[in-house]
Parts: C-alpha cells; structure tokens; sequence
C-alpha cells in the first residue's frame, strides 16, 4: 500500500511552529493538492512528508511505516520530491542530470544497465525532453530546469511523488502538460501524488482532494468543489472571490474581484 500519511504533525523551525497539530492523508491512484496563502506552511508540510524536515511532534506515515524509522535508501526507493527550486552549478547534461534519480537503485558507482536507461529515456519523454538531452543544465532556462527536475523525479520510479509547485515558471503549453503529467501518475501508473500549487484553478483541475492551509493550521480538506468557495477562499485570503463552473470540465473556477472595473479602467 503506498498511502502517505501525516498525523498530528507540528513543524517548527528556530523554536516557532510554522505548522500545528496537522492530519492528512494521500492515497493511492489519487491527487492531493496543497493550497494557501504565502507563509501558509506548504512547502514546510512538503519536506516533512518528504523526511527532509523531522517533525517536533507527529509522525509521517509511509505505508503505516514511520519514514524516520526507515532508512533513507529506502525511502528514496519509494518516494520522490521535484522541489521548487534548484539550482545546478555541474557541468551535466540533462540526459546525465536525469540519471541521477536511479541513484537510489544502483547507488551512485555502479555502471547503469539498459533498464535503467529506458526509464530515463521515458522519463525525457514524458516531461518534452528528449530534444534537449544533450544540453547542458547550465545552459537552460527557467523553465527548462523545472522539467529537469521532474524527469529526475520520474527516474526515481517511486510509489509516492511529492511536487513543490511544478508549473512555477512555465508557460501555457507546459503548464497544460504538467498537470496532465500529475493527473497521469496518480489514475494511470497508480502513484500517491501530493502537489503544492499556487494556482487555484489548477488545483481544482488534476487534484481529487485540496487541503487548504492558513497560518500553519489546516482550513479545509475535501473535494474542490467543497474547499474553492467564496466564503472558505476569503477566510483564507482576505479576498472576494467569484467561484464558477469550468465551462468543459465543471470543476470550480476561481476568479478575483478586483477594486475597479474594467470599464473604469478603460476611461483613463
């Protein structure tokens, strides 16, 4: 069973709880997305689950396992993380820098066998790669390195993945693969997924559960649909918001009132 679960998790860093007596739980087969605003403890949740951050109190669950209990070759094994940011200073290629995720299979000595080569080739390719494979990472764009960073993930082959705002930097045509990508993982390669987005329209469109985070504390956890309300996004933002139907999909879609209207804007 590839469940991840947080239990009663508080997070501290310097002595200050930035996240507080949390509970969730991902499944697998399915998206969770993780929204709020900046500061809301996201990326903190993130790294906990990932066993990069030990909890002051609460437990991370992997597979009804305590991660801190296992060893981390075999958490590496088993679960991935694309962080939001990182910047490669080695001379590698993409095609080298992608490789580096069957590290925790073949440790970092031992020669690649040609297994490992096709689940990097198919790891290029799912993330529009592959023209760009001799390129050096140094040489690439924004944009171009956060697939880098997801492609190396995928190479992981892990039963869990952990995203940490994977369309940031992207434009329109990736950002729609992307949230394909997700969507894929979790209902056709059965993977638990645990994405932290900024974008709420995106969240409402590849995640079948949001948890809503404000000050380090949980707002609201459920469907989008119960979570992307007017009344729940303004306790959270402070902003009014107009919620409608997605046109083709129906799922929620989120836009802000502004303070003016366009046609005001127009008469200046």
């Amino acid at each position: 069973m590839r469940r991840l679960e947080a239990q009663d998790l508080t997070c501290s860093y310097d002595g200050r709880a930035v996240l507080r007596a949390l509970s969730l739980a991902a499944e697998p087969g399915t998206v969770l997305a993780l929204i709020g605003p900046n500061g809301a403890g996201k990326t903190t949740l993130l790294r906990a689950m990932a066993r990069l951050l030990r909890p002051s109190r609460g437990t991370v669950l992997l597979a009804g396992q305590d991660v801190w209990r296992l060893a981390p070759s075999s958490v590496a094994r088993r679960l991935a993380l694309a962080p939001q940011t990182e910047h490669v200073d080695w001379p590698l290629s993409v095609e080298e820098a992608v490789a580096l995720g069957r590290a925790p299979h073949q440790g970092w000595l031992l020669p690649y066998s040609r297994r490992d080569w096709q689940v990097v080739e198919q790891a290029l390719s799912r993330t529009g790669l592959l023209g760009l494979r001799h390129r050096l990472v140094t040489e690439l764009s924004g944009g171009e390195e956060r697939r880098v960073v997801l492609a190396r993930a995928l190479a992981q082959e892990p039963e869990v993945f952990l995203l940490d705002e994977p369309t940031s930097h992207l434009d329109l045509r990736y950002q729609k693969e992307v949230l394909e990508l997700v969507w894929g993982l979790a209902r056709r390669d059965g993977l638990t997924v645990v994405v932290t987005l900024h974008d709420l329209n995106h969240a409402a469109l590849c995640a079948h559960q949001v948890a809503l985070l404000s000050g380090g504390a949980m707002l609201a956890l459920g469907r989008p649909e119960d979570v992307l309300t007017p009344e729940i996004l303004f306790q959270a933002y402070g902003v009014p918001v107009e919620v409608v139907r997605h046109p083709v999909y129906g799922t929620p879609l989120v836009a802000p009132l502004l303070t003016y209207t366009r046609e005001a804007s127009h008469d200046r």
